[in-house]
């Protein structure tokens, strides 16, 4: 049983919140009620709470007024909203903005009092609302490296998922760290001590499926040994991360299917099924709609794991984290082959910056780590990176450089060191430079890219000059 936890119900039903509340305290729970965001708000600011549950349709707002005040005043607190059944949008829409999960009407007691202490039982760094709705102050987050507005806008989303207990799929391109986004979820949600467990499908023999996920029992196969747990079990109280998840074959996907909606698995040569409760992240760089359509993965599966999207965004629109991300990586290349200090030449920084990185920040890892090995002197040079020649094209509206004309579009490599000559590039810089009366931010934007690029090649071909006389 249950005691000294403090649940706020809000509900403008009187005959639901009896029922949430008579629930509740017979699980040993102590309840406070309230039928308007008003009167949740003033509990909010006056007592501390170990879990709220609020109706989505209020007098006076929603639930997602709700959802966002605790989200600013006591983000430790976890928030569940009532949602009418079948209505998987607003459910949703509450998930993304920081709810821990939902139920739907009519109320499920079984599936309520299974919420109810899973919610309280998160682990103890995320100790629950007790500053009376103050802000508190937080160790530093899990996030991302890096300073662009896309990973800034990823951080932010993580923290809010984080929180809930929804299944997210994860997708984007190879190499854009998809697992990294799915460990800081997990970091930021049931906390390092609870296990994180992930794994390749497409890396898995199909024979050995079932037993991988579920386990096996002793004698159950030829070579079954010993008892064996499953992927599953092992990531008992944490997080379950499926990466590639398109790859598993179809009879896996329906076995997959099965063990989630009953949150529970039977190993192989098993009798009994073993009741877990785990949290399912997944990944994959394939359109999941597209593979449903064409019949290469279930249609049930794909609604059971994508409740809600996350994508993560490819290097090539980062900016400068690109940069950022090559000094981070190369300090930790130098600790761990404990070698003397590597930085990157001038003419190295700009190369990267040129390039779209089309195998992402696993690409970068990899040039990075070549370019440390063959670098002297500790200093790491254009040729020492290796990149291939980019053949990605970014368009630039330019204007002639003699006249006040507009040219045609032109399609331009991507200003790759050595893809234009420097008279031509000149010429661009300075077209697009004279076209916005030197306002440089909108000169960049115009020629697809960076400030910090545009800045440098000014001051690489002395464009400043350039300013000066003509003014």
């Amino acid at each position: 049983m249950m005691t000294e936890k403090n649940i706020l119900i809000i509900d403008d039903e009187p005959d639901i919140r009896e029922l949430l509340e008579i629930t509740l305290l017979r699980m040993g729970l102590n309840t406070y009620t309230a039928g308007t965001v008003k009167e949740a708000l003033a509990h909010l600011n006056t007592q501390p709470f170990d879990l709220c549950l609020t109706d989505m349709k209020l007098p006076d707002g929603t639930g997602i007024d709700i959802v966002n005040y605790i989200q600013h005043h006591c983000p430790d607190l976890p928030i569940a909203v009532i949602t009418a059944f079948g209505n998987m949008e607003t459910a949703v829409e509450s998930l993304t903005s920081g709810a821990y999960d939902y139920v739907t009407k009519p109320v499920d007691v079984k599936k309520l009092r299974e919420l109810v202490e899973k919610a309280l039982n998160v682990p103890a760094q995320q100790q629950r609302g007790k500053s009376s709705g103050k802000i508190k102050e937080k160790a530093a987050d899990n996030v991302i490296l890096g300073n662009s507005e896309a990973i800034i806008n990823l951080n932010n989303t993580i923290k809010k998922l984080s929180r809930s207990q929804a299944p997210i799929h994860i997708y984007g391109e190879s190499g854009s760290g998809k697992e990294l986004v799915a460990k800081n979820i997990h970091c930021n949600g049931s906390g390092e001590k609870r296990p994180f467990i992930p794994v390749n499908c497409g890396a898995i023999p199909e024979n050995l499926m079932e037993s991988e996920f579920f386990g096996h029992k002793k004698g159950s196969f030829t070579g079954a040994l010993d008892d064996k747990d499953g992927l599953f079990q092992a990531a008992n109280g944490g997080t379950l991360f499926l990466d590639e998840v398109a790859d598993l074959p179809l009879d896996m996907q329906v076995k997959l299917l099965r063990a989630i909606q009953e949150k529970a698995v039977k190993p192989v040569g098993g009798t009994e099924e073993i009741k877990v409760n785990v949290r399912i992240l997944s990944a994959t760089h394939k359109d999941l709609g597209t593979e449903v359509t064409e019949g290469r993965f279930r249609e049930d599966l794909y609604y059971r794991l994508n409740v809600i999207q996350l994508e993560v965004p490819p290097l090539r629109v980062r900016g400068d984290d690109i940069l950022l991300l090559a000094d981070y990586l190369l300090k930790k290349i130098t600790q761990r082959w404990q070698m003397d200090q590597i930085i990157l030449s001038k003419e190295a920084k700009m190369a990267l910056s040129c390039y779209s990185f089309p195998g992402n920040v696993r690409e970068l890892v990899n040039t990075l780590e070549r370019a440390a090995t063959l670098c002297e002197s500790g200093v790491i040079a254009v040729k020492h990176l290796q990149l291939p020649k980019d053949k990605s094209l970014k368009k630039a509206t330019i204007m002639s450089n003699s006249t006040a004309e507009i040219a045609p579009t032109l399609s331009i490599p991507s200003w790759e060191r050595g893809a234009l000559s420097v008279y031509e590039e000149k010429r661009m810089l300075l077209a697009a430079l004279e076209k916005t009366r030197w306002n440089r931010t909108k000169a960049a934007k115009s020629l697809g890219m960076s400030f910090r690029q545009l800045r440098y090649r000014i001051k690489k071909y002395k464009l400043e000059t350039t300013e000066t006389n003509e003014a």
